[in-house]
């Protein structure tokens, strides 16, 4: 079954009150942070908080992802030990960049006894990293087959690049798209980065809506109030839902079984029609046995 991941809120790991918190919100993953969230003084403190909080469970059908230290830091190692012994769904990485970062990634998980299950996500955050999408994605067929798919991480591209982020974010759309071809390329997913403004509801839900049209995935979130218009906006329409499930039946019928396009309700309709209405239903299907 696919996995929902609409909305993936970072928690930082330091907070014992936003890990129990965490338990009970309506996020499809939830990221235990050591990296942005977290001082220095407190790295190892979050490490140990988060290993105690996923072994003690009681996070659902949400998905618990570890968000590291990038790997030129001295917090790295002791990072991939710990979450490779807590054992979560995914682990996130900061600023990879080249494919010997995922070498580098896969290497340490091995040395750390990691279990085959756990996914690694990519945040691809610097201007070499957009410009080689492609290679990274390409890697996950030989080099690190862990590799899931990555995050975008808008606001240290513009950091980097000294590209404004401007509503609309209209002059950072071609390493956007740049960076989801990749991925589909590859048959891997992506997921937008955080807005940072979490006051500003109409700006989260304009660019939450940018995104789902853009083919991102879901969207990574900084505040639990982000969190029930994101699911809104990812979750396919009741509508949309409807209409896939007659083009499958419709393909379905023994009289279209030869056919690769048919006429429905007045519309022509292709095979690969079919396709995106499969995973538009898996989709629906996915979210809705979450809320069971």
């Amino acid at each position: 079954m696919v996995h929902p991941r609409r909305s993936l809120l970072f928690m930082p790991g330091s907070n014992t009150r936003a890990l129990e918190k965490a338990r009970i919100l309506a996020a499809d993953a939830i990221i235990l942070d050591l990296e942005d969230s977290v001082a220095p003084e407190a790295k190892g403190l979050a490490r140990e908080q988060i290993a105690q909080a996923i072994a003690a469970g009681g996070f659902g059908k949400r998905e618990i992802w570890v968000r590291t230290n990038a790997l030129d830091t001295p917090f790295w190692a002791d990072d991939v030990k710990m979450a490779a012994k807590a054992k979560p769904h995914a682990i996130l990485v900061p600023k990879v960049s080249k494919v010997d970062d995922l070498r580098a990634i896969g290497a340490a998980l091995r040395e750390a006894k990691a279990d085959p299950s756990i996914r690694l996500w990519a945040m691809i955050e610097t201007a070499h990293a957009v410009l080689h999408a492609e290679e990274l994605a390409a890697a996950s067929r030989d080099v690190e087959p862990r590799l899931a798919g990555f995050v975008f991480g808008p606001n240290d591209i513009s950091r980097e690049t000294r590209i404004r982020m401007q509503p609309g974010r209209a002059i950072m759309l071609p390493m956007i798209t740049h960076c989801i071809l990749a991925t589909r390329a590859y048959g891997l997913e992506i997921l937008d980065g955080p807005y940072s403004d979490f006051s500003n509801i109409d700006g989260f839900n304009q660019e939450c809506v940018q995104a789902r049209d853009l083919g991102f995935d879901g969207k990574t979130l900084i505040h639990p109030g982000q969190i029930e218009a994101c699911n809104v906006i990812f979750t396919p329409p009741e509508e949309e839902v409807a209409r896939a499930r007659q083009i499958i039946a419709a393909f379905e019928r023994p009289e279209n079984a030869s056919r690769g396009a048919i006429s429905l309700d007045g519309q022509m309709v292709e095979r690969l029609h079919a396709d995106m209405a499969r995973r538009t239903i898996a989709i629906a299907d996915s979210i809705a046995a979450m809320a069971q």
